[in-house]
C-alpha cells in the first residue's frame, strides 16, 4: 500500500467522526441541563469513535471547551477539575466500562487544552492543570512504553490502545522531562515511608533505567534528578556491580577480592540500603558471600548501629540462619529488614530468639505452601519467602500495608504486633502458616478462623508481603466474628473489639463522637477535651504514650468531603522542629501522604516523622478522628483545654464531613460506622 492512501483514508475517516462529535456536542449545548441526559450517550459513543483514531486526542483537546460547556461533565465529579485526585486517574482508566474511560479520557485532553492555554478555566490555573498531568503521566509511566497486557485485552479490548494513544499525546504535549523529575520525586516520597513491598517501586526504576538508555529518546541534563542513585541502588551499587554483570560474575568477582575490597563494598551495599531503602540483588549475594569471612563483615554490610552489632554477636549462630534461608536475589529485600530488627535489638527479648529458630524449621501446610508458590513463585521456595517476610516486618512494623483490601484492622493488628510484642506475631505466623488456623479469645470465648463464616474481604487478598498473605486471611474471618458476637450490643462494637482483638494494652477507656443508633455527631466538646487529656503532653501531665494505641479516623477526599471510616495506629504526640505540636500515627493503606482537604494534608517526611509514620498538627488530626481509646484511671486535665482550640477543632469538622449535617444547628452524621 501507498502511505500517502493510507493517511488520506485516516484523515477522511477522522474527518467524518469528528464532524458527528460536533454534531452531538451541540445537541447537547442546546438541551437544558434536566435533559441533557437524553444526549449522554450520543456524545461518549461519538468521542469513543474519535479517540480510536490516529490524531484523535488532538481533535478532542480542540473542542475541550465546548464540550465542558455543552455539559458533558455535569453532575459528575469531573464537572470540579479543581478537586481531581492524578492517584485516581489509572483506575478509571483501567476500568472494564468503556464510558469511563472515555470520560476519564477527555476529562485529560481538557486539563491539557487548559495547561497549553487553549483556554481559560475559571477554577483551574494552567499551572496547576500542567502539575495534574504531570502527575498523571509520572505515576502510570508504563502506558507510555508498553504494549497493552492480555488482560487488559481481554478486559478492555480496543479502549486498552485508545489509553496508550492518549498518554502519548499527552506526553508529546507536556515534554518528558517534567515526567520524570515528578516520577523521580514520588518514587522518593514512597520510599521515605519505607515500606514492606516495594516491588512496584522496583518496577518503576528498572523501566525508566530502560527509558533512558533508549539512543532515540531526548532528555534534557537535568530531566530525573535523583534517579541515579535508584538505579545504582538497584543495579550498579558498588565497584564490582557497576556494570551490571550478572550474579554469577559478580560472586567471581568476590572471591578474588581481599578483606579491604570486600569491606569496601559491604560499606558501599549498606550506605545504599539505609539511604533509599531498597536492597540491591548484588547486595543479598554479598551478604550470603561474608557468612564465611567475618562477622565483622557481615556487620559491615547491614550497616549495623552498636545495638545490631552487639546482636549479631551475641546471636550470630541465628543470624547466619536467618541469611543462610531466607537472603537470597530473589528476596534481596529481607536485608533490609534484618539490618533494623538487629538493630531495635528485640533478639534480646527472651521468646524472640527461640521463636525464631521455631519458624526456621516449620513445616508448613499445604494451603500455605501453594498460596506463598502461587503468588511469588517456587525460586526460592515457600518456606524461604516466608522467613524472608517475617525480617521484613519484625524489621519494619511500620511498613506493613493492606494492599488493595478493606482488611485495614488484620494490617493494623499485623504492624502492631511487631511494633510491640514481636514474639506474639511470630506466634501468630506459626499458626497460620503450620495450622492454617488461628484461635483467638473474646471476653473467654474462643473463636477459630476456620470456624468463622466469612470476614470483611468477599475474596482471598493477594497483593501483601507474605506474612500479610497467610495470616490476614485468619484475623479478618475472627474480627468479623468479634463484630457478630457483639450485634446486639449498644453502641460501637469496636469498644469491645479492639483490646480483645489486639491485646492488653489497647486501653479500655473508649470515646466515640457519632451516636450509632442514630448516626448523629453527639458530645464533641467532652470528645475533644478527653482526647487532649489522654494524647496532649500539655494536658496529660506530659506523658508520653508507653504503648500505641487504635484509632479510627473519618477519611475525607481533597475536597474535604466524606469517604469513609479507617483503622490507624496512634503513636506518639510530640513538637515538631518547629514547635508545632503534632500527633504520629500509623496508616496500613499503604500510602499515608493524603490531602483530606480544607488545608488538611498529611504529611510523612519533614516534620518530625520517623520512617512509617504520618502526621498532623493535633487539631487537625483531632477534626478528623472519631474514635478513641484512653486509660480510664488516667484523668488528664480536660478543663484546661481553651475554648478557642475545641472551637477551631469543630470548625474543621463542621467544614468538612460534618458538612450539610447541621440540621437545626445539630451536626448530623450521615452514615453509621461499620468498619473501622
Amino acid at each position: 500500500m501507498k502511505p500517502t492512501v493510507d493517511v488520506s483514508s485516516e484523515a477522511t475517516t477522522l474527518d467524518k467522526r469528528v464532524s458527528s462529535l460536533d454534531d452531538a456536542i451541540q445537541a447537547m449545548a442546546e438541551t437544558r441541563d434536566f435533559g441533557k441526559h437524553t444526549k449522554l450517550r450520543r456524545v461518549l459513543e461519538a468521542l469513543r469513535r474519535v479517540l480510536t483514531q490516529p490524531g484523535g486526542a488532538a481533535a478532542v483537546q480542540a473542542r475541550a471547551r465546548a464540550i465542558e460547556e455543552a455539559g458533558l461533565f455535569l453532575g459528575t465529579d469531573w464537572a470540579s477539575p479543581e478537586i481531581l485526585l492524578p492517584a485516581l486517574v489509572s483506575g478509571s482508566l483501567h476500568s472494564s466500562d468503556a464510558d469511563t474511560v472515555v470520560m476519564e479520557a477527555t476529562s485529560e485532553l481538557r486539563m491539557l487544552a487548559i495547561a497549553r492555554g487553549d483556554f481559560a478555566h475559571p477554577t483551574l490555573p494552567a499551572d496547576d492543570a500542567r502539575q495534574f498531568l504531570s502527575q498523571v503521566l509520572a505515576t502510570n509511566l508504563e502506558l507510555l512504553f508498553s504494549s497493552p497486557g492480555e488482560a487488559e485485552r481481554v478486559q478492555q479490548g480496543r479502549t486498552a490502545q485508545l489509553v496508550r494513544d492518549l498518554f502519548r499525546h499527552l506526553a508529546d504535549e507536556i515534554g518528558f522531562d517534567s515526567v520524570l523529575d515528578d516520577l523521580v520525586d514520588e518514587i522518593w516520597r514512597i520510599l521515605r515511608q519505607r515500606p514492606i513491598q516495594v516491588d512496584a517501586v522496583q518496577s518503576l526504576i528498572t523501566r525508566i533505567s530502560v527509558y533512558r538508555s533508549d539512543p532515540d529518546v531526548a532528555l534534557g541534563v537535568s530531566s530525573g534528578q535523583g534517579i541515579d542513585r535508584l538505579i545504582t541502588g538497584l543495579f550498579g551499587t558498588t565497584e564490582a556491580c557497576r556494570d551490571d554483570p550478572g550474579i554469577d560474575v559478580f560472586r567471581s568477582r568476590l572471591e578474588a577480592m581481599d578483606s579491604g575490597g570486600l569491606q569496601y563494598e559491604a560499606a558501599g551495599f549498606a550506605r545504599a540500603m539505609h539511604d533509599t531503602g531498597l536492597v540491591s540483588p548484588y547486595h543479598a549475594e554479598l551478604l550470603r558471600f561474608l557468612l564465611r569471612e567475618s562477622d565483622y563483615l557481615v556487620g559491615e554490610a547491614l550497616g549495623l548501629s552498636d545495638t545490631g552489632r552487639n546482636c549479631l554477636l551475641r546471636f550470630s549462630q541465628l543470624v547466619h540462619r536467618l541469611i543462610e534461608v531466607a537472603v537470597h536475589p530473589q528476596t534481596a529485600q529481607s536485608v533490609y529488614g534484618l539490618a533494623l530488627l538487629l538493630d531495635r535489638g528485640i533478639l534480646y527479648e527472651p521468646p524472640v530468639v527461640p521463636a525464631l529458630w521455631r519458624q526456621l524449621s516449620l513445616e508448613l501446610s499445604p494451603v500455605a505452601r501453594e498460596r506463598l508458590t502461587t503468588v511469588f513463585g517456587d525460586v526460592p521456595g515457600p518456606r524461604a519467602r516466608l522467613v524472608a517476610g517475617v525480617l521484613s516486618m519484625l524489621g519494619q512494623p511500620l511498613g506493613v500495608g493492606q494492599g488493595d483490601n478493606p482488611t485495614c484492622q488484620s494490617a493494623r493488628a499485623l504492624s502492631m504486633w511487631s511494633y510491640n510484642d514481636p514474639d506474639y506475631l511470630l506466634q501468630m505466623v506459626v499458626w497460620a502458616a503450620r495450622d492454617d488456623e488461628i484461635l483467638m479469645h473474646f471476653e473467654g470465648q474462643p473463636i477459630s478462623s476456620k470456624d468463622s463464616v466469612s470476614g470483611v474481604a468477599s475474596t482471598l487478598p493477594m497483593d501483601l508481603d507474605p506474612v500479610s498473605l497467610l495470616v490476614v486471611p485468619h484475623l479478618d474471618r475472627i474480627y468479623a466474628e468479634m463484630g457478630r458476637h457483639c450485634a446486639a450490643r449498644p453502641g460501637d462494637p469496636h469498644r469491645w473489639i479492639n483490646p480483645e482483638f489486639h491485646g492488653w494494652w489497647a486501653c479500655r477507656g473508649f470515646h466515640i463522637n457519632v451516636d450509632v443508633a442514630t448516626g448523629n455527631l453527639v458530645d464533641l466538646d467532652e470528645f475533644l477535651r478527653q482526647f487532649h487529656a489522654g494524647y496532649h503532653p500539655s494536658y496529660n501531665g506530659g506523658q508520653p504514650l508507653i504503648h500505641p494505641q487504635p484509632a479510627g479516623v473519618a477519611v475525607t477526599d481533597s475536597a474535604a468531603r466524606y469517604v469513609g471510616w479507617h483503622a490507624i495506629t496512634i503513636l506518639r504526640a510530640a513538637p515538631d522542629p518547629q514547635d508545632v505540636m503534632r500527633v504520629y500515627f500509623f496508616n496500613p493503606n499503604n500510602d499515608s501522604g493524603q490531602d483530606w482537604g480544607d488545608g488538611v494534608v498529611v504529611s510523612t517526611a519533614g516534620n518530625g516523622e520517623r520512617f512509617g509514620e504520618a502526621s498532623l498538627p493535633f487539631d487537625q488530626f483531632a477534626s478528623r478522628l472519631y474514635i478513641f481509646h484512653a486509660d480510664p484511671l488516667e484523668h488528664g486535665e480536660p478543663e484546661r483545654v481553651p475554648a478557642e482550640d475545641v472551637a477551631r477543632i469543630i470548625g474543621y469538622i463542621e467544614r468538612s464531613w460534618g458538612n450539610d449535617r447541621l440540621p437545626a444547628g445539630t451536626l448530623q452524621a450521615l452514615e453509621r460506622p461499620s468498619a473501622l
